[in-house]
């Protein structure tokens, strides 16, 4: 789950972390009272879950009420790289000597968590690190050891920050690595880490996402639920009880177990697609799932075809088999559907798919010829020719 800017300070206070004075607004009235309260200068800031936002004209500095209504006005509405701005941060300006960066997440090959600080704060920290890799220091957490003050103040000394920031920049490190671990996040960064004119060190962003298989600790998190950007189809995913994340290609993918899903995704890009979707059905292809599954896929209007790639295990292919054609007879399909089942009682199943073959319902053998044919199905280049086989 990514929060917004705001939502991620409001995290970070939870912990200590010192933060701007602002409030949120979604109306350009709500936008002026909430600058009255804060103390001008403010800055208008616009709430989207992409960076560029102060490229685009989401982020403007307003010195009075008159300023607050002409930026909330038009930054609310705004289109920054396809998110509309539906809210605002109006935060009380703060004078900036210098801008730093910090972050932990987690290394997945090392199986330890990483440290991330530099002293070039500000800026894009993903062209940092291609254009200076030197200038963003990485130590690895042991976790069973935790972060203390001495080792978060060896890494800022590492990583140059100025020596008067060097207290406090240390101490929100420890207090970042304590949101990050009994916060439940995947990811948190400050960028930029701002360092004032009178000594103090706080945060002026946010970036923070959590992870949802911890949301069962944490009955707060539903205050988030219904403000994020969710995509429409994994919001219908979710409701159906179902593991989907949403793609820009035009191969819709069903498979039953992520290892598998994931696989399949990767051969309908070696064969020259792109896969709309990765979804995991589970261990269960009954008629409710499967047409749950289609239902979901059905809605993405970039899906020129769908790839059903089924290993019976301890299901059987014949069961999956009834249970896909059952699902194709409460569903409605939008584009055509490629089928391969593998496993116990695949023969069987092939026979029972071959007899609804046709050109919208296209029955192989392997995953590598059913990902064949659904990226010709979706590229048009089996137009007309797509009769099914088995």
């Amino acid at each position: 789950m990514d929060l917004f800017e705001y939502q991620g300070k409001q995290y970070f206070a939870r912990y200590g972390i010192a933060i701007s004075p602002g409030e949120v607004a979604v109306t350009v009235d709500e936008a002026v009272a909430a600058a009255n309260r804060v103390g001008y200068p403010v800055v208008v800031k616009a709430q989207v879950q992409v960076g560029g936002r102060g490229k685009a004209g989401g982020v403007k500095l307003a010195a009075d009420r008159a300023e607050v209504e002409l930026h909330a006005g038009n930054i609310l509405g705004l289109d920054i790289k396809g998110h509309v701005v539906k809210r605002l941060w109006i935060e009380h300006a703060t004078d900036i000597s210098k801008e730093y960066y910090a972050g932990f997440t987690l290394d997945r090959a090392a199986r330890l968590y990483l440290a991330m600080v530099s002293a070039r704060g500000g800026v894009d920290i993903e062209q940092v690190a291609e254009e200076d890799p030197g200038a963003i220091v990485r130590r690895h957490i042991n976790p069973l050891d935790g972060l203390a003050l001495a080792e978060a103040r060896s890494i800022v000394e590492e990583a140059g920050l100025d020596a008067e920031a060097l207290d406090g920049a240390a101490q929100v490190l420890v207090d970042l690595y304590r949101c990050y671990v009994e916060g439940d996040a995947d990811l948190v960064e400050i960028n930029p880490l701002v360092l004032t004119p009178d000594g103090r060190v706080h945060a002026l962003d946010a970036k923070v996402s959590l992870d949802d298989d911890a949301a069962y600790r944490h009955p707060e998190w539903e205050e988030f639920e219904g403000t994020g950007e969710i995509d429409e189809r994994e919001r219908l995913a979710k409701k159906k009880g179902l593991n989907y994340i949403g793609l820009d290609g035009s191969v819709g993918i069903i498979a039953n177990g992520a290892g598998l899903a994931m696989s399949t995704l990767d051969v309908v890009n070696q064969v020259g697609g792109s896969a709309a979707n990765f979804l995991d059905i589970g261990g269960g292809a009954n008629a409710d799932v499967m047409a749950n599954a289609l239902e979901v896929i059905n809605t993405d209007q970039n899906v020129r075809v769908i790839l059903v790639n089924i290993f019976g295990g301890i299901v059987r292919c014949d069961e999956v088999a009834r249970g896909i054609l059952a699902a194709l007879d409460r569903v409605s399909l939008s584009s055509p559907i490629v089928l391969r089942l593998d496993g116990t009682n695949a023969v069987l199943a092939r026979e029972i798919l071959a007899e609804r073959a046709s050109d919208q319902i296209i029955n192989e053998p392997t995953m590598l010829a059913a990902a064949r044919r659904a990226v010709e199905v979706a590229s048009g280049e089996a137009a007309g020719s797509a009769g099914g086989r088995s």
